[in-house]
């Protein structure tokens, strides 16, 4: 790997939402500058961005992609990161390995759900942004609009440093507004073109552009408002000074599948983005001192890197990481400060899609890659064990779908584990359970697609197959009224017997309130010694309700008279007797169900807060309010968890793909009687099946 000084180096993310163009767009910067010599398309799934299999029967980005491309004599690294919000958890961590992100946005449907959210990121973050956008050959695309929707939602002034020449099948080229071109592009692909004079109706463009960049240079602005002319060299340093800092956000029109425009956007990114060193200081904690400090980037500062993807490849599991400072030699041995341990590094590969070659070292700004640490996880910190530094680790996302899964074929139960266990190193976003309620193994996700696409994986990569199947809600019992009841339990089978009589009486508590067991004996009639095998009955058989075989909860349970025998009496028969006794006064009690309720919020576009907030009061929701944001709306809600099991793939048929939601439990609340015969006649139904 060529060596390059850290100010040619510059680390780029290609984030937004899905189908905006993000990996069409990275095509066709590798192709012009050279790194590949053929442009892919990914309707044909011949790109070299989108290279595992899901992602090209799928033709979408499904998991980050890391490249690079040398430009003018800089080494650019190209992050290009999934927009679909069934895998977008994935760009949330990998943002971060990128010191610019150029968001990409169609000039269709503009901004995002997703991209808002990755937007958010990388302020959060610090870090400088650029905007493309993309398909301005379609004939419903419309740049202003664009660049209005982008003000709305985001609430920026971006400053187009490229115009469209044309729209629609008319699109011709982009005008170059600082350098005063137009770039006319031929449409073979090619990527050619040749420079003409900028169209008359664009050069108004040209003074709003600059009175866009002087307001990063209070100096500067000040002049220009005098009638000062602001020479080419110093809008383009203070057109800088204002990306590094985030005060200006420039934008680029750009139509990747043509190969138009995307010349400027790479010279904009050597002459205006920042260099590694160049980069807001990274917080960390400092944990022996057991405080946060500032890492200012320096190749001579302390160790500080972190793993932003685990992928699996042929050498085994490949962890992919970001140094931001320090420096970091291959076949050497690293801290984790995560861990707290040492790994032992092999050799380090910086990446081009699936292929790579290696690198003797890596400096700040460089992504690279490292296969087969032992202990070593996505979010983890490298650094100087002397001065241990920890970067926050990756928050993990809610999942919003969730399904039971059993092997097709009787005895993969481990082959299904195994495989689940590397895949959910590669995302953690999945995650596999086994509810203990209901003995079934639950596979959960960010919706329908992603979970499809990790079965997808499972049959490929490890021959095995699953069945999916909707889990079971966990629907709770309760009791009504207050009642008592005898519970006995006589046993004589020659020699010692077994004998307890335990009454107890049951009341109902407040929703929430849980189970409480009080001791009410007076006297002798139950033994001190007995009465928490009577609780202990109780509990083991409130686990299994008497309805529909649900755990009963939210009463409380009074021991208030008994009997018992000197020798046949035991803590196990009075265990049973509470067992007896509880059963007994749940029928005289009388039961209901309860069911799980939840918090949900969706985020759609503002044409569809009508269709959204009709279906949840379809699902039973109560709408808790709704907010504006832009063009998105925000509706939230509370909807019993039965009714949104199967949530996400309606939502993505109501909003096109274009909305986003997000699950939390909130409380139980009694199930409708209609709705309750059937929960209890299906109950009644699978016990008899069981029984056959």
């Amino acid at each position: 790997m060529k060596e390059y000084d850290r100010d040619k180096v510059r680390a780029v993310g290609l984030f937004g939402g899905g189908g905006a163009g993000k990996t069409t767009l990275g095509e066709a910067m590798l192709f012009v500058s050279g790194a590949i010599t053929r442009l892919g398309k990914v309707e044909q799934g011949n790109t070299s961005l989108d290279f595992e299999e899901e992602e090209i029967k799928r033709q979408n980005s499904t998991s980050t992609a890391f490249t690079n491309l040398e430009w003018n004599k800089h080494l650019v690294y190209l992050v290009d990161g999934p927009g679909e919000s069934n895998f977008v958890s994935d760009s949330m961590n990998t943002i971060r390995a990128a010191d610019t992100v150029l968001f990409v946005m169609d000039a269709i449907d503009g901004v995002k759900v997703t991209t808002g959210k990755l937007w958010e990121e990388a302020t959060k973050l610090g870090l400088s942004k650029m905007i493309a956008v993309t398909k301005l050959d379609r004939e419903l695309a419309d740049f202003d609009k664009t660049l209005q929707n982008i003000k709305d939602v985001l609430g920026i002034d971006a400053v187009p440093l490229t115009v469209p020449i044309g729209k629609g099948e008319n699109l011709t080229g982009v005008a170059d507004l600082l350098a005063g071109k137009a770039l006319i592009y031929q449409k073979d692909g090619s990527g050619k073109y040749k420079e003409e004079s900028v169209p008359e109706d664009l050069n108004s463009r040209r003074e709003k552009l600059v009175e866009g960049i002087v307001e990063a240079d209070d100096s500067v602005m000040e002049r220009y408002l005098n009638g000062e002319e602001i020479g080419q060299d110093e809008l383009m340093a203070t057109l800088r000074k204002g990306v590094i800092s985030g005060e200006v956000v420039p934008l680029f029109a750009v139509c990747p599948n043509l190969n138009l425009g995307a010349h400027p956007i790479l010279n904009a990114i050597i002459a205006i983005a920042p260099n590694p060193l160049e980069r807001k200081p990274v917080k960390a904690l400092d944990v022996k001192a057991g405080v946060e400090i500032e890492i200012k980037p320096s190749a001579e500062g302390p160790v500080l890197a972190q793993v932003v993807k685990t992928v699996r490849a042929f050498e085994g599991m490949r962890s992919i990481f970001r140094v931001y400072s320090g420096r970091i030699e291959a076949d050497k041995a690293i801290y984790n400060s995560t861990k707290q341990t040492k790994e032992r590094l092999g050799g380090l590969r910086v990446l081009k899609g699936k292929e790579g070659e290696t690198a003797p070292y890596a400096a700040p700004g460089d992504i690279v890659a490292v296969a087969k640490l032992k202990e070593t996880k996505t979010g983890d910190t490298f650094s100087d064990e002397r001065q241990s530094l920890k970067l926050p680790e990756f928050p993990k996302p809610a999942s919003v779908i969730n399904y039971a899964i059993e092997p097709k074929s009787r005895g993969d139960e481990e082959r299904v584990s195994g495989g689940l266990n590397e895949i959910m190193e590669e995302d953690s976003s999945i995650t596999v359970r086994r509810e203990a309620e209901t003995a079934e193994f639950i596979l959960s996700g960010m919706g329908q697609v992603h979970i499809e696409n990790t079965i997808d994986k499972l049959k490929r990569r490890y021959n095995v197959e699953v069945n999916l199947k909707e889990p079971k809600v966990p629907y709770r019992e309760t009791i009504i009224k207050t009642a008592e009841a005898e519970g006995k339990h006589k046993k004589q089978t020659g020699g010692r017997g077994q004998f307890a009589v335990a009454w107890i009486k049951l009341a109902p508590k407040g929703r929430g309130e849980g189970y409480e067991f009080i001791d009410d004996i007076f006297g002798g009639s139950v033994p001190n010694n007995y009465r928490p095998a009577v609780d202990k009955g109780v509990q083991e058989a409130m686990v299994r309700g008497v309805v529909a075989g649900y755990p009963v909860v939210d009463f409380s349970c009074t021991l208030f008279d008994g009997k018992y025998h000197p020798v046949d009496s035991s803590e196990l028969a009075f265990k049973i007797a509470g067992r007896k006794g509880f059963k007994e006064a749940c029928k005289k009690a009388g039961m209901k169900l309860l069911e799980p309720i939840m918090n949900i919020e969706v985020v759609i576009p503002s044409e569809n807060m009508g269709d959204i907030i009709g279906d949840l009061n379809s699902r039973r929701g109560r709408v808790q309010g709704t907010d504006q944001k832009g063009s998105n709306a925000i509706v939230r809600a509370q909807v019993p968890m039965a009714e949104v099991l199967r949530y996400s793939p309606a939502l993505d048929s109501m909003t096109s793909g274009r909305g986003a939601f997000s699950l939390e439990f909130s409380h139980y609340e009694d199930v409708p009687a209609h709705i309750s015969e059937k929960i209890i006649a299906s109950a009644k139904k699978g016990e008899e099946e069981e029984e056959e």
